[in-house]
């Protein structure tokens, strides 16, 4: 298996060369862009729709939405002739799933890095049965009570999961995962008082903040969030240097001309960064980001290494 990647990417290469198919920046797109990801209703879904819907508008270009399961949507992409016309929009377990389990694809090697879209930081959240209103005091109670605090994931390497991983290893404590299977269920779960608490996105807590179902503890990203003013970082309230997030990026197949990379890069930046789309984003818990390529592959690098760590001492694996 090993030999045969290597050798259907020279092919593919060389059949869009070969086959007159090699396309230039000034040339690009010279058909249909298909854009593969993630079912619909889910973040990658999301983003991909209004990068298309931002490009489509702006740039006059035929561009279709593409659905399929997680790993589908990767290997399929990673197969694809390099031309810039079959896109990848995804994040999370694509970045780190390799580290947990044996995928068809390597995030790095397969795909040429175009841009990363946003960065999705989660929210600690607590029933307010837990007698606990900081990070501080979350960490105290943990190790007062040992394996009895438990916490909701949606996921095996969700960002929920590997978020709660890595706070266990930082404070040295042991809250125990209690799996489910959506983000929708693991709330019901924490809404119900089955479990604790929760590492989950903005947008899937926004109405139980509000109305006291839930108690928001902090925000996970590395610096305060105008998505949730007010909330401080876990890093700022007991746990200096913790950060999670959801990292998103848009990405082709390797050997993907980088005049077309570059082009892809400046439209699909151009595209995020219009204030209404913004705003979009901003609505359902996203920081918009567009990156270049170079930095993409940088964040993809350091979240494999720092993520990599967690799952190793906390001995994460598919069954």
């Amino acid at each position: 298996m090993s030999l045969l990647r290597p050798m259907s990417r020279v092919i593919s290469i060389a059949v869009m060369i070969l086959g007159g198919g090699a396309v230039s920046a000034q040339d690009y797109p010279a058909k249909l862009i298909r854009v593969v990801t993630s079912p619909p209703g889910g973040g990658n879904d999301f983003a991909a729709r209004l990068i298309v819907k931002g490009l489509t508008e702006k740039t006059g270009w035929q561009m279709i939405i593409d659905n399929r399961p997680n790993i589908i949507a990767a290997e399929t992409v990673s197969r694809a002739l390099p031309d810039g016309h079959t896109l990848l929009v995804a994040g999370g377990v694509f970045t780190t799933g390799h580290l947990i389990e044996k995928m068809p694809y390597d995030p790095l090697r397969d795909f040429a890095a175009i841009a990363m879209t946003h960065r999705q930081p989660n929210i600690l959240v607590v029933h307010p049965s837990v007698p606990v209103k900081s990070v501080r005091e979350l960490i105290a109670l943990a190790k007062a009570r040992p394996g009895e605090l438990n916490y909701a994931s949606s996921g095996l390497g969700a960002t929920n999961h590997l978020g709660a991983e890595l706070f266990n290893s930082m404070a040295g404590v042991r809250i125990v995962r209690i799996n489910y299977k959506s983000v929708g269920a693991g709330v019901n779960g924490v809404l119900g008082g089955e479990v604790h608490l929760m590492f989950v996105n903005l947008a899937s807590v926004s109405a139980y903040l509000q109305t006291g179902r839930l108690r928001p503890l902090a925000i996970t990203s590395a610096e305060p969030s105008p998505l949730r003013p007010g909330l401080p970082t876990v890093a700022a309230s007991g746990l200096p240097g913790f950060e999670s997030f959801l990292l998103t990026g848009v990405f082709a197949p390797t050997g993907t001309p980088a005049t077309v990379v570059g082009r892809l890069n400046q439209e699909i930046v151009r595209a995020i960064n219009v204030p209404d789309v913004k705003e979009k984003f901003a609505n359902i818990g996203i920081e918009t980001v567009g990156s270049s390529p170079q930095d993409l592959t940088a964040a993809m690098k350091s979240e494999i290494a720092r993520m990599g760590k967690v799952i190793k001492a906390a001995g994460i694996r598919a069954d």
